[in-house]
Formats: structure tokens, C-alpha cells, sequence
């Protein structure tokens, strides 16, 4: 489940103001222990109370925003975003914790890991880069039983990585992420494949590039059967949809898929959210390439 970060009510305010300024240290310590339990939400609460006339509340207040230290998801994200800095992995968690700011990085990096070891396992060298990504189809699609999410396709989990690593199951682009960042573990030549309308894993190593889909199990498809693929979708395919697209635009598209998806679910403060921050990487784009 993502997450809420809806703010707190007046009722919880009025409740939590009226124990701000008690010093005994029981009344502390189970302050602080609330105060972790509801995370950065309440961060703007505590930041209003350091701006209101009542000094001593004030004075509390800051020192509750000393102790938790708590970040702010969404400002880091952006940050990431205007820093021109990209890294895929880096990125997906950064974007994660924008809905769950107590994402576990350490668990998601440990799935991978673990996929990634078991994949090790498995592969007998000297192996092409192709029978080593057979292996990995083995073991994400029949071992942990990673697949496409066809029943609920708009489902907003199906973007984050954290829930994609614990349910198993996504869409085109998040499914291609898992792929990516088991094959960057084994250092596999491998490239995001933004198509129009689809999203695949690219490897252009040897003398024809080939292309695998993990929303369909990995399945192997050349130049042509991608055309054909474009072609049946009602789409003319032209060379460059076959490009390695850069990260800043894989996280960009991730974004954009979550606007419709929040849309459609009539979670309007997210898709503006996420909105915000497809605005945000174009713009920084455009600064850039100005």
C-alpha cells in the first residue's frame, strides 16, 4: 500500500499542540515516537508552529524538527531532476519515496541483489550475452514469477519500483527497470528502449542489435518483429524508435505514466504531483540544450 502524505487534520493538530511545550521526558519520548510513527507529514505542521507569535511552542517545535531531521521526498526528487546528474537505479528509489518517504532502499537493492546472485548461479562461462539473459528470464519470470500486469494495468503501484520488487508484477517500463538493474549487477551491455506506446530492453553488443520484452516474459524479438510489433499497434516504425533512450527520459515517461494512472484512479494530487515534475524535467532540459 503507497503511502499517504495528505496533511494532518485539525483535530490531530489541536491534540498535538496542546503536549508540544510538556517537557516531562515521558511525554517526550512518546511525542517523538508519534512524530516518527507519522513521518514527513508532519514536517509543515511543525514548521508552521516555529512561525507562530507563541515563542516557548516555537521554540519546541524547532527542536521536534532538529530530532527527527525528516527530508522531504519531493524536494529531493527535483533536485535530482534539475541536478543533470542521472542514474537509473538512483532515480526509481528517488521517485519511489516521492509516495512512500519510508521506502526501504536497502531491502529494494538487497531483491536485486539476491535476483542477480541467483542469476550468477546459473550461468556457466563462457556465455554470450544472450544466454545469459535467457537465464535471467528464467529466473525473474518462472523463478520469482515477475509479469506483466494486464488485470489492473493503470494500478499506480505497478510504477514503483519497491512495490514492482515485493508483488511481482508491473507495467512495460517498470518490468524493463527490474530487468536493467538485475543486468547492470552482472554487468550486461543493456540499454532502456523507450518504443512508442511500449517499452523494451535493448542489446546492441553484437553484429544485430536484439531486443527483449519483460512484460512478455522476456521474449526475444529482432529489428523486424519489433517493426511488426510497432505496425499491428497501428504505428508507422521509423529507425530511431529502436535508440537507447537516455535515463532522464525513462524517468520522465515513468512520470508521465503515472500522471495518466493517478488520473484515471481520481487522485488528482498525485497526478498534479507528477505532472509537476514531467514539467520539471523538460524545463531543465530545455535549459540545458538552450
Amino acid at each position: 500500500m503507497i503511502v499517504e502524505t495528505a496533511p494532518l487534520s485539525s483535530v490531530q493538530k489541536t491534540s498535538l499542540l496542546s503536549l508540544l511545550d510538556d517537557t516531562s521526558p515521558p511525554v517526550r519520548r512518546a511525542l517523538l515516537a508519534h512524530f516518527t510513527e507519522l513521518g514527513p507529514i508532519v514536517t509543515p505542521f511543525l514548521q508552521e508552529v516555529t512561525r507562530s507569535p507563541n515563542r516557548i511552542l516555537a521554540r519546541h517545535a524547532a527542536w521536534f524538527l532538529e530530532t527527527l531531521k525528516f527530508t522531504d521526498p519531493v524536494a529531493e526528487f527535483r533536485s535530482f531532476i534539475q541536478s543533470l546528474h542521472y542514474e537509473l537505479e538512483t532515480g526509481a528509489l528517488l521517485l519511489a519515496r516521492t509516495v512512500n518517504p519510508r521506502l526501504d532502499v536497502g531491502d529494494c537493492c538487497s531483491r536485486l541483489d539476491a535476483i542477480a546472485a541467483r542469476c550468477t548461479e546459473l550461468i556457466a562461462e563462457p556465455a554470450t550475452v544472450r544466454e545469459k539473459c535467457r537465464i535471467m528470464n528464467r529466473v525473474l519470470f518462472h523463478e520469482y514469477g515477475f509479469r506483466g500486469n494486464v488485470e489492473h494495468y493503470t494500478d499506480p503501484r505497478n510504477s514503483f519500483i519497491d512495490h514492482v520488487l515485493v508483488r511481482r508484477q508491473g507495467i512495460p517500463l517498470s518490468l524493463s527497470l527490474v530487468y536493467l538493474l538485475v543486468a547492470r549487477r552482472l554487468d550486461l551491455p543493456l540499454e532502456p528502449v523507450g518504443l512508442p506506446g511500449h517499452f523494451v530492453v535493448g542489446c546492441y553488443a553484437d553484429d544485430a542489435p536484439f531486443f527483449i520484452d519483460p512484460f512478455d516474459r522476456g521474449l526475444f524479438r529482432d529489428v523486424d518483429e519489433i517493426y511488426t510489433l510497432l505496425r499491428s499497434h497501428q504505428l508507422a516504425p521509423a529507425p530511431t524508435d529502436l535508440m537507447p533512450t537516455p535515463v532522464r527520459e525513462v524517468l520522465c515517461r515513468a512520470c508521465r505514466n503515472l500522471v495518466n494512472h493517478y488520473t484515471v484512479s481520481g487522485d488528482l494530487e498525485h497526478a498534479k504531483l507528477f505532472t509537476g515534475f514531467v514539467d520539471e524535467f523538460e524545463a531543465t532540459y530545455a535549459r540545458e540544450s538552450a
